[in-house]
Protein backbone atom coordinates (compact mmCIF):
# COMPACT_ATOMS: atom_id res chain seq x y z
CA UNK A 1 0.00 0.00 0.00
CA UNK A 2 1.36 3.38 -0.95
CA UNK A 3 1.81 5.98 1.81
CA UNK A 4 -0.54 8.94 1.73
CA UNK A 5 0.10 12.66 2.07
CA UNK A 6 -1.65 14.92 4.54
CA UNK A 7 -4.09 15.83 1.77
CA UNK A 8 -5.09 12.17 1.44
CA UNK A 9 -3.39 11.76 -1.93
CA UNK A 10 -1.03 8.80 -2.41
CA UNK A 11 2.61 9.84 -2.28
CA UNK A 12 4.91 9.11 -5.18
CA UNK A 13 8.40 7.76 -4.64
CA UNK A 14 11.31 8.42 -7.03
CA UNK A 15 10.07 7.57 -10.51
CA UNK A 16 11.12 4.36 -12.17
CA UNK A 17 13.31 4.36 -15.25
CA UNK A 18 11.55 6.17 -18.07
CA UNK A 19 9.23 8.07 -15.70
CA UNK A 20 9.02 11.89 -15.86
CA UNK A 21 11.98 13.85 -14.47
CA UNK A 22 9.71 15.77 -12.11
CA UNK A 23 6.48 14.91 -10.40
CA UNK A 24 3.82 16.76 -8.46
CA UNK A 25 2.61 16.16 -4.92
CA UNK A 26 -1.01 16.54 -3.96
CA UNK A 27 -0.49 20.05 -2.59
CA UNK A 28 1.06 21.25 -5.85
CA UNK A 29 4.72 21.16 -4.77
CA UNK A 30 7.04 19.75 -7.41
CA UNK A 31 9.96 17.40 -6.83
CA UNK A 32 12.80 16.25 -9.06
CA UNK A 33 12.89 12.49 -9.45
CA UNK A 34 16.58 11.70 -9.53
CA UNK A 35 18.84 14.50 -8.33
CA UNK A 36 21.89 12.25 -8.65
CA UNK A 37 21.71 12.51 -12.42
CA UNK A 38 22.67 16.21 -12.10
CA UNK A 39 25.75 15.64 -9.94
CA UNK A 40 28.21 16.02 -12.82
CA UNK A 41 26.69 19.22 -14.16
CA UNK A 42 28.87 22.30 -13.64
CA UNK A 43 25.71 24.23 -12.75
CA UNK A 44 24.86 22.02 -9.79
CA UNK A 45 25.92 21.56 -6.19
CA UNK A 46 24.13 20.22 -3.13
CA UNK A 47 23.19 23.68 -1.80
CA UNK A 48 21.62 24.79 -5.09
CA UNK A 49 19.74 21.51 -5.56
CA UNK A 50 15.94 21.44 -5.22
CA UNK A 51 14.95 20.75 -1.62
CA UNK A 52 13.17 17.37 -1.36
CA UNK A 53 9.54 17.72 -0.31
CA UNK A 54 10.26 15.71 2.82
CA UNK A 55 12.68 18.42 3.95
CA UNK A 56 10.37 21.35 3.21
CA UNK A 57 9.27 21.72 6.81
CA UNK A 58 9.14 25.44 7.62
CA UNK A 59 5.89 26.49 9.25
CA UNK A 60 3.92 29.72 9.44
CA UNK A 61 5.73 30.54 12.69
CA UNK A 62 9.14 29.99 11.08
CA UNK A 63 8.34 32.66 8.49
CA UNK A 64 6.81 35.00 11.04
CA UNK A 65 9.89 34.57 13.24
CA UNK A 66 12.12 35.12 10.22
CA UNK A 67 10.44 38.45 9.47
CA UNK A 68 10.49 39.50 13.09
CA UNK A 69 14.20 38.80 13.15
CA UNK A 70 14.84 40.63 9.89
CA UNK A 71 12.66 43.66 10.57
CA UNK A 72 13.56 44.36 14.20
CA UNK A 73 17.07 45.72 13.84
CA UNK A 74 18.94 48.99 14.04
CA UNK A 75 18.81 49.93 10.30
CA UNK A 76 15.04 49.29 10.23
CA UNK A 77 14.69 51.61 13.20
CA UNK A 78 17.00 54.13 11.54
CA UNK A 79 14.94 53.96 8.33
CA UNK A 80 11.84 55.13 10.16
CA UNK A 81 13.72 57.54 12.39
CA UNK A 82 15.43 59.16 9.40
CA UNK A 83 12.04 60.32 8.10
CA UNK A 84 11.64 62.35 11.28
CA UNK A 85 15.15 63.71 10.72
CA UNK A 86 14.08 64.75 7.20
CA UNK A 87 11.21 66.80 8.62
CA UNK A 88 8.14 64.53 8.62
CA UNK A 89 5.83 64.33 11.61
CA UNK A 90 4.92 60.97 13.19
CA UNK A 91 1.80 60.41 11.05
CA UNK A 92 3.51 61.24 7.76
CA UNK A 93 6.38 58.89 8.55
CA UNK A 94 4.06 56.05 9.56
CA UNK A 95 1.95 56.39 6.39
CA UNK A 96 5.07 56.38 4.21
CA UNK A 97 6.52 53.25 5.80
CA UNK A 98 3.27 51.27 5.95
CA UNK A 99 2.43 52.00 2.31
CA UNK A 100 5.93 51.05 1.17
CA UNK A 101 5.77 47.71 2.99
CA UNK A 102 2.39 46.82 1.50
CA UNK A 103 3.59 47.65 -2.02
CA UNK A 104 6.80 45.60 -1.82
CA UNK A 105 4.91 42.65 -0.33
CA UNK A 106 3.22 42.02 -3.70
CA UNK A 107 6.30 41.09 -5.79
CA UNK A 108 7.75 39.36 -2.73
CA UNK A 109 4.83 36.92 -2.53
CA UNK A 110 4.78 36.46 -6.31
CA UNK A 111 8.43 35.42 -6.38
CA UNK A 112 8.12 33.38 -3.17
CA UNK A 113 5.70 31.02 -4.91
CA UNK A 114 8.42 29.43 -7.06
CA UNK A 115 10.59 28.67 -4.04
CA UNK A 116 7.85 26.70 -2.30
CA UNK A 117 6.57 25.01 -5.45
CA UNK A 118 9.96 23.85 -6.78
CA UNK A 119 12.27 23.97 -3.74
CA UNK A 120 14.81 26.18 -5.55
CA UNK A 121 16.78 29.24 -4.38
CA UNK A 122 16.65 32.62 -6.09
CA UNK A 123 19.70 32.27 -8.41
CA UNK A 124 18.35 28.97 -9.78
CA UNK A 125 14.90 30.53 -10.20
CA UNK A 126 16.49 33.38 -12.17
CA UNK A 127 18.02 30.87 -14.61
CA UNK A 128 14.56 30.24 -16.08
CA UNK A 129 14.47 33.80 -17.45
CA UNK A 130 18.07 35.02 -17.70
CA UNK A 131 19.63 31.70 -18.75
CA UNK A 132 21.99 29.44 -16.84
CA UNK A 133 24.84 31.91 -17.23
CA UNK A 134 22.82 35.09 -17.44
CA UNK A 135 21.29 34.41 -14.02
CA UNK A 136 24.63 35.38 -12.53
CA UNK A 137 23.93 38.98 -13.58
CA UNK A 138 20.77 39.14 -11.47
CA UNK A 139 22.23 37.05 -8.66
CA UNK A 140 25.50 38.95 -8.32
CA UNK A 141 23.70 42.31 -8.51
CA UNK A 142 21.58 41.17 -5.57
CA UNK A 143 24.65 39.72 -3.84
CA UNK A 144 26.77 42.89 -3.97
CA UNK A 145 23.89 44.96 -2.58
CA UNK A 146 23.52 42.42 0.22
CA UNK A 147 27.24 42.80 0.93
CA UNK A 148 26.69 46.52 1.37
CA UNK A 149 23.83 45.86 3.76
CA UNK A 150 25.86 43.28 5.64
CA UNK A 151 28.54 45.92 6.14
CA UNK A 152 26.03 48.54 7.33
CA UNK A 153 24.39 46.15 9.79
CA UNK A 154 27.78 45.01 11.08
CA UNK A 155 28.93 48.59 11.54
CA UNK A 156 25.90 49.61 13.57
CA UNK A 157 26.08 46.39 15.59
CA UNK A 158 29.74 47.08 16.33
CA UNK A 159 28.83 50.63 17.30
CA UNK A 160 26.32 49.26 19.83
CA UNK A 161 28.97 46.95 21.32
CA UNK A 162 31.37 49.92 21.52
CA UNK A 163 28.81 51.93 23.51
CA UNK A 164 27.92 49.00 25.80
CA UNK A 165 31.54 48.27 26.69
CA UNK A 166 32.19 51.99 27.09
CA UNK A 167 29.44 52.27 29.69
CA UNK A 168 30.92 49.33 31.60
CA UNK A 169 34.66 49.95 31.14
CA UNK A 170 34.76 53.72 31.47
CA UNK A 171 36.33 56.57 29.55
CA UNK A 172 39.51 54.70 28.63
CA UNK A 173 37.55 52.61 26.15
CA UNK A 174 35.53 55.51 24.74
CA UNK A 175 38.48 57.91 24.48
CA UNK A 176 40.95 55.52 22.85
CA UNK A 177 43.36 56.60 20.11
CA UNK A 178 41.98 57.53 16.70
CA UNK A 179 42.90 55.18 13.83
CA UNK A 180 41.68 55.88 10.26
CA UNK A 181 39.14 58.37 11.53
CA UNK A 182 37.59 56.19 14.27
CA UNK A 183 38.54 55.07 17.77
CA UNK A 184 40.51 51.81 17.60
CA UNK A 185 38.10 50.32 20.14
CA UNK A 186 35.24 50.99 17.71
CA UNK A 187 37.17 49.15 14.99
CA UNK A 188 37.69 46.28 17.46
CA UNK A 189 33.97 46.16 18.26
CA UNK A 190 33.22 46.08 14.53
CA UNK A 191 35.65 43.16 14.05
CA UNK A 192 34.19 41.16 16.96
CA UNK A 193 30.66 41.62 15.67
CA UNK A 194 31.80 40.54 12.18
CA UNK A 195 33.47 37.38 13.54
CA UNK A 196 30.41 36.29 15.55
CA UNK A 197 28.25 36.37 12.43
CA UNK A 198 30.79 34.46 10.36
CA UNK A 199 30.88 31.67 12.98
CA UNK A 200 27.11 31.25 12.80
CA UNK A 201 26.89 31.25 9.00
CA UNK A 202 29.77 28.77 8.78
CA UNK A 203 27.51 26.23 10.52
CA UNK A 204 24.98 26.40 7.69
CA UNK A 205 21.34 27.26 6.98
CA UNK A 206 19.90 25.18 9.82
CA UNK A 207 21.96 27.14 12.34
CA UNK A 208 20.49 30.35 10.91
CA UNK A 209 16.95 28.98 11.31
CA UNK A 210 17.53 27.98 14.95
CA UNK A 211 19.07 31.36 15.76
CA UNK A 212 16.07 33.16 14.21
CA UNK A 213 13.59 31.07 16.20
CA UNK A 214 15.02 31.78 19.64
CA UNK A 215 15.94 35.42 19.08
CA UNK A 216 12.65 36.45 17.42
CA UNK A 217 10.65 36.87 20.66
CA UNK A 218 13.52 38.80 22.29
CA UNK A 219 14.50 41.36 19.69
CA UNK A 220 11.68 43.77 20.49
CA UNK A 221 12.78 44.19 24.09
CA UNK A 222 15.55 46.70 23.45
CA UNK A 223 13.36 49.02 21.38
CA UNK A 224 10.52 48.93 23.92
CA UNK A 225 12.95 49.75 26.74
CA UNK A 226 14.20 52.76 24.80
CA UNK A 227 10.67 53.90 24.00
CA UNK A 228 9.58 53.52 27.63
CA UNK A 229 12.57 55.51 28.87
CA UNK A 230 11.91 58.32 26.40
CA UNK A 231 8.17 58.46 27.15
CA UNK A 232 8.74 58.69 30.90
CA UNK A 233 11.31 61.45 30.57
CA UNK A 234 9.50 63.38 27.81
CA UNK A 235 6.22 63.48 29.75
CA UNK A 236 4.21 60.92 27.80
CA UNK A 237 2.85 60.88 24.24
CA UNK A 238 1.47 64.43 24.30
CA UNK A 239 4.65 66.39 23.53
CA UNK A 240 5.69 63.81 20.93
CA UNK A 241 2.41 63.69 18.97
CA UNK A 242 2.08 67.47 19.13
CA UNK A 243 5.25 67.98 17.08
CA UNK A 244 4.01 69.22 13.64
CA UNK A 245 7.25 68.39 11.82
CA UNK A 246 9.01 70.76 9.46
CA UNK A 247 7.29 69.89 6.17
CA UNK A 248 3.59 70.38 6.78
CA UNK A 249 1.18 68.80 4.27
CA UNK A 250 1.94 71.09 1.37
CA UNK A 251 4.39 70.90 -1.51
CA UNK A 252 7.33 70.48 0.83
CA UNK A 253 5.97 67.16 2.10
CA UNK A 254 5.06 65.73 -1.30
CA UNK A 255 8.51 66.56 -2.65
CA UNK A 256 10.05 64.38 0.06
CA UNK A 257 7.28 61.76 0.13
CA UNK A 258 7.81 60.15 -3.30
CA UNK A 259 11.56 59.42 -3.00
CA UNK A 260 11.07 58.42 0.64
CA UNK A 261 8.34 55.96 -0.36
CA UNK A 262 10.67 54.45 -2.99
CA UNK A 263 13.34 54.12 -0.28
CA UNK A 264 10.91 52.29 1.99
CA UNK A 265 10.18 49.87 -0.86
CA UNK A 266 13.88 49.57 -1.71
CA UNK A 267 14.66 48.60 1.87
CA UNK A 268 12.99 45.21 1.26
CA UNK A 269 13.33 45.08 -2.54
CA UNK A 270 16.30 42.79 -2.00
CA UNK A 271 14.07 40.24 -0.25
CA UNK A 272 11.39 40.65 -2.92
CA UNK A 273 13.89 38.91 -5.22
CA UNK A 274 15.49 36.30 -3.01
CA UNK A 275 12.66 35.13 -0.74
CA UNK A 276 12.78 31.79 -2.66
CA UNK A 277 16.00 31.21 -0.70
CA UNK A 278 13.71 30.78 2.33
CA UNK A 279 10.39 29.68 0.86
CA UNK A 280 12.12 26.70 -0.76
CA UNK A 281 11.88 25.15 2.73
CA UNK A 282 8.15 25.94 3.06
CA UNK A 283 5.74 23.22 4.19
CA UNK A 284 3.09 24.62 1.84
CA UNK A 285 2.16 27.74 -0.10
CA UNK A 286 -0.39 28.61 2.55
CA UNK A 287 2.18 28.46 5.35
CA UNK A 288 4.72 30.71 3.66
CA UNK A 289 2.10 33.21 2.47
CA UNK A 290 0.41 33.39 5.86
CA UNK A 291 3.74 33.69 7.64
CA UNK A 292 4.82 36.58 5.43
CA UNK A 293 1.46 38.35 5.58
CA UNK A 294 1.61 38.16 9.37
CA UNK A 295 5.32 38.93 9.45
CA UNK A 296 6.35 41.82 7.21
CA UNK A 297 3.53 44.40 7.61
CA UNK A 298 3.08 43.86 11.34
CA UNK A 299 6.73 43.76 12.36
CA UNK A 300 7.73 46.72 10.21
CA UNK A 301 4.76 48.76 11.39
CA UNK A 302 5.70 47.96 14.99
CA UNK A 303 9.32 48.97 14.55
CA UNK A 304 8.23 52.08 12.64
CA UNK A 305 5.91 53.20 15.44
CA UNK A 306 8.58 52.59 18.07
CA UNK A 307 11.27 54.37 16.03
CA UNK A 308 9.08 57.35 15.20
CA UNK A 309 7.91 57.85 18.76
CA UNK A 310 11.36 57.29 20.25
CA UNK A 311 13.07 59.66 17.81
CA UNK A 312 10.37 62.31 18.30
CA UNK A 313 10.73 61.89 22.05
CA UNK A 314 14.49 62.23 21.76
CA UNK A 315 13.93 65.49 19.91
CA UNK A 316 11.79 66.72 22.83
CA UNK A 317 14.46 65.66 25.34
CA UNK A 318 17.66 66.63 23.57
CA UNK A 319 16.57 69.21 20.99
CA UNK A 320 17.78 67.24 17.95
CA UNK A 321 16.66 64.29 15.83
CA UNK A 322 18.98 61.44 16.79
CA UNK A 323 18.04 58.89 14.12
CA UNK A 324 20.74 56.36 15.08
CA UNK A 325 19.32 54.42 18.08
CA UNK A 326 22.75 53.56 19.47
CA UNK A 327 23.65 57.25 19.65
CA UNK A 328 20.28 58.09 21.16
CA UNK A 329 20.67 55.38 23.82
CA UNK A 330 24.12 56.74 24.60
CA UNK A 331 22.44 59.96 25.77
CA UNK A 332 20.42 58.13 28.44
CA UNK A 333 21.55 58.74 31.99
CA UNK A 334 20.86 55.19 33.23
CA UNK A 335 23.72 52.77 32.41
CA UNK A 336 21.42 49.78 33.06
CA UNK A 337 18.88 50.97 30.50
CA UNK A 338 21.62 51.58 27.94
CA UNK A 339 23.24 48.17 28.38
CA UNK A 340 20.02 46.11 28.41
CA UNK A 341 18.57 47.96 25.43
CA UNK A 342 21.69 47.74 23.30
CA UNK A 343 22.32 44.06 24.09
CA UNK A 344 18.86 43.32 22.74
CA UNK A 345 19.59 45.48 19.69
CA UNK A 346 22.83 43.60 19.06
CA UNK A 347 20.96 40.28 19.04
CA UNK A 348 18.36 41.80 16.74
CA UNK A 349 20.98 43.02 14.31
CA UNK A 350 22.77 39.66 14.14
CA UNK A 351 19.45 37.95 13.47
CA UNK A 352 18.54 40.36 10.68
CA UNK A 353 21.96 40.38 9.11
CA UNK A 354 22.23 36.60 8.86
CA UNK A 355 18.79 36.15 7.32
CA UNK A 356 18.60 39.19 5.04
CA UNK A 357 22.19 39.81 4.03
CA UNK A 358 24.21 36.60 4.25
CA UNK A 359 21.93 33.77 3.12
CA UNK A 360 21.18 35.28 -0.28
CA UNK A 361 24.70 36.25 -1.39
CA UNK A 362 25.99 32.89 -0.12
CA UNK A 363 23.69 31.19 -2.62
CA UNK A 364 24.42 33.82 -5.26
CA UNK A 365 28.21 33.43 -5.11
CA UNK A 366 27.79 29.66 -5.05
CA UNK A 367 25.64 29.92 -8.19
CA UNK A 368 28.47 31.72 -10.00
CA UNK A 369 30.95 28.92 -9.23
CA UNK A 370 28.90 25.90 -8.06
CA UNK A 371 31.84 23.50 -7.90
CA UNK A 372 34.15 25.86 -6.00
CA UNK A 373 32.05 28.01 -3.67
CA UNK A 374 29.96 26.43 -0.92
CA UNK A 375 27.28 28.18 1.12
CA UNK A 376 29.79 28.84 3.94
CA UNK A 377 32.48 30.17 1.60
CA UNK A 378 29.88 32.42 -0.03
CA UNK A 379 29.08 33.81 3.41
CA UNK A 380 32.75 34.53 4.05
CA UNK A 381 33.01 36.36 0.71
CA UNK A 382 29.97 38.42 1.71
CA UNK A 383 31.63 39.38 4.98
CA UNK A 384 34.85 40.48 3.30
CA UNK A 385 33.14 42.58 0.62
CA UNK A 386 30.90 44.06 3.33
CA UNK A 387 33.99 45.52 4.98
CA UNK A 388 35.62 46.70 1.75
CA UNK A 389 32.52 48.71 0.80
CA UNK A 390 33.19 51.04 3.79
CA UNK A 391 29.70 50.92 5.36
CA UNK A 392 30.47 53.72 7.83
CA UNK A 393 30.29 56.13 4.88
CA UNK A 394 26.91 54.86 3.61
CA UNK A 395 25.41 55.18 7.09
CA UNK A 396 26.81 58.59 7.90
CA UNK A 397 23.93 60.80 6.71
CA UNK A 398 20.15 60.21 6.36
CA UNK A 399 20.05 61.88 2.93
CA UNK A 400 22.76 59.58 1.56
CA UNK A 401 21.20 56.59 3.33
CA UNK A 402 17.74 57.14 1.81
CA UNK A 403 18.12 59.02 -1.47
CA UNK A 404 21.47 57.73 -2.74
CA UNK A 405 21.98 54.24 -1.33
CA UNK A 406 18.38 52.96 -1.01
CA UNK A 407 16.98 54.88 -3.98
CA UNK A 408 19.62 53.86 -6.51
CA UNK A 409 19.82 50.16 -5.79
CA UNK A 410 16.04 49.92 -5.35
CA UNK A 411 15.58 51.03 -8.94
CA UNK A 412 18.04 48.41 -10.20
CA UNK A 413 16.40 45.59 -8.28
CA UNK A 414 12.95 46.74 -9.36
CA UNK A 415 13.99 46.00 -12.96
CA UNK A 416 15.05 42.46 -12.04
CA UNK A 417 11.78 41.90 -10.16
CA UNK A 418 9.84 43.02 -13.24
CA UNK A 419 11.52 40.33 -15.37
CA UNK A 420 10.94 37.58 -12.80
CA UNK A 421 7.26 38.38 -12.26
CA UNK A 422 6.56 38.72 -15.99
CA UNK A 423 8.45 35.54 -16.87
CA UNK A 424 7.13 33.29 -14.11
CA UNK A 425 3.50 34.38 -13.92
CA UNK A 426 2.65 35.58 -17.42
CA UNK A 427 5.00 33.86 -19.89
CA UNK A 428 5.65 30.54 -18.08
CA UNK A 429 2.39 30.48 -16.09
CA UNK A 430 4.28 29.17 -13.01
CA UNK A 431 5.53 26.07 -14.85
CA UNK A 432 9.25 25.29 -14.86
CA UNK A 433 11.37 22.30 -15.89
CA UNK A 434 13.50 21.53 -12.86
CA UNK A 435 16.13 19.42 -14.58
CA UNK A 436 16.69 22.03 -17.28
CA UNK A 437 17.56 24.62 -14.62
CA UNK A 438 20.78 22.67 -13.98
CA UNK A 439 21.80 21.34 -17.40
CA UNK A 440 23.12 23.20 -20.47
CA UNK A 441 21.14 21.05 -22.91
CA UNK A 442 17.72 22.23 -21.72
CA UNK A 443 15.29 25.00 -22.60
CA UNK A 444 16.93 27.53 -20.27
CA UNK A 445 20.23 27.52 -22.10
CA UNK A 446 18.79 30.03 -24.59
CA UNK A 447 21.82 31.38 -26.54
CA UNK A 448 25.10 30.36 -24.96
CA UNK A 449 23.47 30.40 -21.51
CA UNK A 450 22.06 33.95 -21.89
CA UNK A 451 18.53 35.13 -22.62
CA UNK A 452 18.94 38.43 -24.44
CA UNK A 453 15.27 39.32 -23.85
CA UNK A 454 15.75 39.42 -20.09
CA UNK A 455 18.97 41.40 -20.44
CA UNK A 456 17.33 44.03 -22.65
CA UNK A 457 14.31 44.29 -20.35
CA UNK A 458 16.54 44.69 -17.30
CA UNK A 459 18.67 47.32 -19.00
CA UNK A 460 15.65 49.37 -20.11
CA UNK A 461 14.06 49.12 -16.67
CA UNK A 462 17.30 50.11 -14.95
CA UNK A 463 17.87 53.13 -17.20
CA UNK A 464 14.31 54.33 -16.63
CA UNK A 465 14.73 53.84 -12.88
CA UNK A 466 18.14 55.35 -12.16
CA UNK A 467 19.18 57.12 -15.35
CA UNK A 468 17.92 60.37 -13.84
CA UNK A 469 19.61 59.86 -10.46
CA UNK A 470 20.25 63.20 -8.77
CA UNK A 471 21.31 64.64 -5.44
CA UNK A 472 20.63 67.98 -3.85
CA UNK A 473 23.46 70.40 -4.48
CA UNK A 474 26.48 69.36 -2.43
CA UNK A 475 24.67 66.56 -0.55
CA UNK A 476 25.25 63.39 -2.53
CA UNK A 477 27.16 61.52 -5.25
CA UNK A 478 24.95 62.47 -8.21
CA UNK A 479 24.71 65.75 -10.20
CA UNK A 480 21.83 67.99 -9.15
CA UNK A 481 20.47 67.97 -12.71
CA UNK A 482 20.46 64.17 -12.91
CA UNK A 483 22.77 61.73 -14.69
CA UNK A 484 20.41 61.86 -17.69
CA UNK A 485 18.52 65.13 -17.17
CA UNK A 486 15.28 64.29 -19.01
CA UNK A 487 14.90 61.14 -16.85
CA UNK A 488 15.31 63.06 -13.59
CA UNK A 489 11.54 63.11 -12.78
CA UNK A 490 11.45 59.30 -12.92
CA UNK A 491 14.12 58.93 -10.25
CA UNK A 492 11.63 59.95 -7.57
CA UNK A 493 9.68 56.82 -8.58
CA UNK A 494 12.73 54.64 -9.29
CA UNK A 495 11.53 51.25 -8.05
CA UNK A 496 8.16 51.53 -9.77
CA UNK A 497 9.80 52.79 -12.98
CA UNK A 498 12.26 49.90 -12.98
CA UNK A 499 9.69 47.20 -12.27
CA UNK A 500 7.05 48.42 -14.73
CA UNK A 501 9.58 49.19 -17.48
CA UNK A 502 11.24 45.75 -17.30
CA UNK A 503 7.89 43.96 -16.95
CA UNK A 504 6.47 45.56 -20.09
CA UNK A 505 9.62 45.14 -22.17
CA UNK A 506 10.05 41.49 -21.21
CA UNK A 507 6.46 40.73 -22.20
CA UNK A 508 6.89 42.62 -25.46
CA UNK A 509 10.03 40.63 -26.32
CA UNK A 510 8.91 37.35 -24.81
CA UNK A 511 7.65 34.38 -26.75
CA UNK A 512 5.31 31.55 -25.75
CA UNK A 513 6.86 28.14 -25.25
CA UNK A 514 7.10 26.01 -28.39
CA UNK A 515 6.03 22.39 -28.38
CA UNK A 516 9.63 21.37 -27.86
CA UNK A 517 9.91 23.63 -24.84
CA UNK A 518 6.42 23.06 -23.44
CA UNK A 519 6.60 22.25 -19.76
CA UNK A 520 4.42 19.46 -18.42
CA UNK A 521 4.05 18.50 -14.80
CA UNK A 522 2.68 15.00 -14.41
CA UNK A 523 1.06 13.96 -11.19
CA UNK A 524 1.57 10.61 -9.61
CA UNK A 525 -1.29 8.11 -9.33
CA UNK A 526 -4.46 9.68 -8.07
CA UNK A 527 -3.09 13.22 -7.98
CA UNK A 528 -5.11 16.28 -8.75
CA UNK A 529 -4.00 18.85 -11.27
CA UNK A 530 -1.51 21.16 -9.48
CA UNK A 531 -3.19 24.19 -11.03
CA UNK A 532 -6.25 23.38 -8.94
CA UNK A 533 -4.46 23.29 -5.61
CA UNK A 534 -1.30 25.31 -6.00
CA UNK A 535 -2.12 28.83 -5.05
Amino acid sequence: MKPTSRLGQPEVGPPAEGAPAQFVHGDGRVELGDVRSLANSRFFNEELAPVPVGKRTWTTYNYFALWMGMAHNIPSYALAASLIALGMNWLQALITITLGNLIVLAPMLLNSHAGTKYGIPFPVFARAFYGLRGANLAALLRAFIACGWFGIQTWVGGEAIYIIVGRLAGSGWRDSAIVAGQHWTLWLSFAVFWAIQMLIIWRGMEAVRRFENWTAPLVSVGFLIMLGYVLVNAGGFGPILADPGKLGWGAGFWKVFAPSLMAMIAFWSTLSLNMPDFTRFGGSQRKQVRGQLLGLPTTMTFIAVVAILTTSGGKVLYGEELWDPAKLADRFSSPIVVVVALVALVLATISANLAANVVSPSYDFSNAFPKRITFAVGGLITGIIGVLIQPWRLYSDPSIYIFAWLGFYGGLLGAVAGVLVAGYWVVNRTRLKLKDLYTPDGVYWFTGGWNWRALVATLVGAVLAVGGAYSAEGSGPFPSGGLIPFLKPLYDYNWVAGLVGAFVVYLALGRPATKKEEISERSGPGRVDPAAVDG
